[in-house]
């Protein structure tokens, strides 16, 4: 290999790389007759790399606050920065700037396969079913490759013919970044700084024990003053600070007012009239003025917020119903112009229009489809419900492909409803299921593998057209592109399958203590069509008993909470088998308190809308309430949806988001910068290395709770002054000195300019900036995703 890199013919200027097409046509930054290094296997491997780090993140983000944080940029910026590093410390040529798009497109995939992921599958144990590895990894392969199979006859459509009226503004900031790093400039450095200090912060904090994880005071004393079933509280994590710096103080505050609203009045108020009932109010088991605040959360507000949030998705949905219909005509009418002799450019010869064939697209989607049915645990299959399953993942799968693509170039992937098309999905799938009077456990599992598929497809149909978009800018081989995105959704979706499930085992445990067990028992007959046995994990790994497996939804069994449960031959409960996902169970038998970190609020709402369709067995009057409280909000006009997943999120997640968008606004204010134009100020980059360095510290502090000498050694706990890791005042003094740094770094920066002082980032059309603080948080694949 040589020192440099080969000479490129010569280009535009910067600026009319990311002109809009007028009159002539459109000359990308590397011309079309350039023949450069693109698809290496250098560039497809540190893809590979980058997005697994960033899908095993994003599938932990998604979990707790129910958003993903684009890679794109990200991705693209760390690319630069290492191949950079490869060719000073070796020696070797430097990366040419396709080889770092291959780079951005292959590593862009793991996020938004985490986010249709995350969403989804999880809902599956609060519907009576196991996270079965084979069922969740290839959902996440067959999906992902569904969504770009389905995007490559749409590419000349959308990004070619349309070049310069869909403006793909996330996908025109990442070619910004890859044409300043080819002519020198872009740096990583902020990028690493924070996913240090994040990672080692979130080590000391998860596996050390050197301070609370939580700042909590609750507003009430033992005696019963104050605001009863109040408390205020902020979880002192770095990724949730970066991600309330990347979304904005608007978003976050609305976050915020959610979580005020939910556990400062809402809680207080149960608690004030029913305080003197002497029966449990449904559906809680006990006593209201016998519980704590996390409890009254677990027994009404989860339902309220859950319905909040389904009423934010549907609104989102129908404000972008003008935009979906005009995507699908105008996408028939671009259809039936390419039709006609002349209306496409020729392009048999040109490098920069060569896509996969249409053959292998339409036998791939056939072969991808029929994989889907034949797979087992999918609850697909040839017959029934399974068919029509089948049918209605073709016939939703390339719809909101179609309209995710095309939304993606008119918002941007910011405002891309991708939740509020799963919901649509799933309540269409549901209700054609009870019309055809399939309302059986089966038909459960097939309506959110529907769902699924049509999710990870349409968030990653959007991802591919953006990718594909830089691409187009900067004058890649579209086929190599897919090539590498291909290559890039097999390999995060398999990691990220495996990530969910890990994370999900690290943190479940078994609990045998009255309080957490039904008094209610089962017929001998009924236990003995149990078929499978395990034994009990955990602290009661020694009980050497089998016992049979209970799996119960949400109002499937009378008196008996939803749950996975061990029941005896005598058919008596024996053990709580509960999930570390949307688990319920705050303190071990063993008396360790358990943090409960992965609420996961779309899957409450996936398993929300299967359950009270085909099921009908749910508080609807607490649902309703959280309905009505999102119409409030939306008439009132505040976007309902971030409003409701505050309401349903602990109030300590928003709180810690809302520090982070503080921080934002300060850092603007001070350094009178446009929001426009500092997607790559530095605070925005130390920001994103607080995301990745906190989750995957998170990831790694999971996978450490295997090994249990491995916990002990590294809890260093023991060596403090009794409750130090409970106290307040150490925590506060942490996350401030990691404030202050995100503040200091975000203010010591040209306003308005990159974090190494060279010209802010060219907009394809400047009238339409990328979207940094939106108003519609939704969808996969962006930095306000919710």
């Amino acid at each position: 290999m040589t020192a440099t890199n080969p000479p490129l013919p010569q280009s535009q200027p910067i600026l009319e790389a990311s002109a809009p097409a007028a009159d002539s046509a459109f000359e990308p930054f590397v011309p079309t007759s350039a023949d450069i290094p693109e698809f290496t296997w250098g560039a497809v491997i540190l893809g590979a790399l980058l997005g697994i780090l960033f899908g095993a993140s994003s599938v932990y983000l998604v979990l707790r606050v129910g958003m993903t944080v684009s890679a794109s940029i990200p991705v693209a910026v760390l690319s630069i920065t290492l191949f950079r590093g490869f060719s000073y410390m070796l020696g070797l040529r430097r990366a040419t700037i396709l080889e770092n798009n291959i780079v951005q497109t292959t590593g862009s995939a793991g996020e938004s396969i985490a986010f249709g992921v995350g969403v989804t599958m999880p809902a599956l144990l609060l519907l009576g079913f196991d996270m079965d590895p084979i069922r969740v990894m290839t959902v996440g392969v067959l999906g992902g490759l569904l969504g770009i199979l389905m995007m490559i006859p749409l590419r000349r459509l959308f990004i070619v013919r349309q070049h310069g009226k869909l403006t793909y503004p996330e996908g025109t900031a990442c070619a910004d970044v890859l044409i300043v790093g080819e002519r020198g400039g872009a740096t990583a450095v902020m990028v690493f700084v924070g996913f240090f200090i994040a990672f080692f912060y979130k080590l000391a904090v998860a596996s050390a024990k050197l301070w609370t994880d939580t700042i909590s005071k609750a507003l009430y004393t033992a005696t019963g003053k104050g605001l009863p079933g109040a408390a205020l509280a902020c979880d002192v994590s770095p990724e949730l600070l970066g991600v309330g710096y990347i979304i904005g103080p608007r978003t976050s505050s609305t976050m915020l007012a959610g979580g005020v609203l939910a556990y400062l009045v809402i809680a207080p108020l149960i608690v004030f009239f029913t305080g003197h009932q002497s029966a449990p109010l449904l559906p809680a088991t006990q006593l209201v003025r016998n519980m704590g605040p996390s409890e009254i959360r677990n027994a009404y507000l989860l339902y309220i917020g859950a319905g909040a949030v389904a009423a934010g998705g549907v609104i989102s949905m129908f404000q972008s119903m003008p935009l979906i219909f005009g995507s699908i005509f105008s996408g028939l009418r671009d259809l039936g112009a390419a039709k006609h002799p002349g209306a496409a450019q020729s392009a048999a010869g040109d490098r920069t229009e060569r896509d996969l064939p249409m053959s292998v697209v339409f036998l791939g989607c056939v072969g991808l489809v029929l994989a889907l049915a034949a797979a087992p645990r999918l609850g697909l299959g040839f017959s029934g419900a399974g068919l029509a399953g089948a049918v209605l993942i073709v016939i939703f799968g390339f719809l909101f492909v179609t309209v995710s693509s095309r939304l993606t170039g008119e918002i941007g992937s910011s405002s891309n409803p991708i939740s509020g098309m799963t919901v649509a999905t799933l309540l269409f799938t549901c209700l054609a299921f009870l019309v055809l009077g399939h309302t059986d456990k089966t038909a459960t599992l097939t309506a959110v593998t529907v769902a699924a598929v049509v999710c990870i497809a349409s968030s990653n149909g959007g991802g591919t057209s953006q990718d594909l978009k830089t691409g187009y800018l900067v004058g890649a081989t579209p086929r190599k592109q897919q090539f590498a995105i291909v290559i890039g959704t097999v390999t995060s979706a398999l990691v990220i399958g495996l990530t969910l499930l890990l994370l999900n085992s690290a943190g479940t445990i078994w609990t045998k203590h009255p309080e957490n067990l039904p008094s209610a028992s089962f017929h001998v007959a009924d236990v003995s069509a149990l078929t499978r046995t395990e034994r009990a994990g955990g602290e009661y790994a020694s009980d050497p008993t089998l016992y049979h497996v209970l799996h119960v939804a949400d109002g499937e069994i009378k008196d008996i909470p939803a749950g996975r449960y061990l029941v005896d031959d005598s058919g008596t409960v024996r053990y709580l088998v509960d999930p570390a996902i949307n688990g319920r169970v705050e303190t071990t038998d063993a008396g360790i308190k358990r943090p409960l970190v992965f609420d996961a609020p779309k899957t409450r709402l996936m398993a929300l809308i299967v359950g009270g369709i085909l099921n009908q067995k749910l508080p609807w009057s607490l649902v309703l309430t959280g309905v009505l409280i999102a119409i409030t909000i939306e008439l009132l006009g505040v976007p309902a949806l971030p409003f409701a997943v505050g309401v349903y999120l602990p109030l300590a997640v928003s709180a810690s988001v809302f520090v982070g968008g503080v921080v934002r606004w300060l850092a603007d204010r001070l350094t009178r910068r446009k929001r426009a134009n500092a997607e790559l100020a530095a605070g925005s980059l130390l920001a994103t290395g607080y995301i990745a360095g906190g989750t995957i510290g998170g990831v790694v502090y999971a996978f450490t709770t295997f090994s249990k000498p491995l916990n002990d050694f590294l809890d260093l706990n023991r060596f403090l002054p009794k409750d130090w890791d409970t106290r307040n005042m150490p925590a506060v003094i942490a996350f401030g000195s990691i404030t202050l740094i995100l503040l200091i770094v975000a203010c010591l920066q040209f306003a308005g300019g990159r974090s190494d002082g060279g010209p802010a980032p060219i907009t394809e059309n400047a009238t339409k900036p990328a979207p940094t603080d939106s108003t519609q948080i939704d969808a996969g694949a962006n930095p306000s995703t919710v």
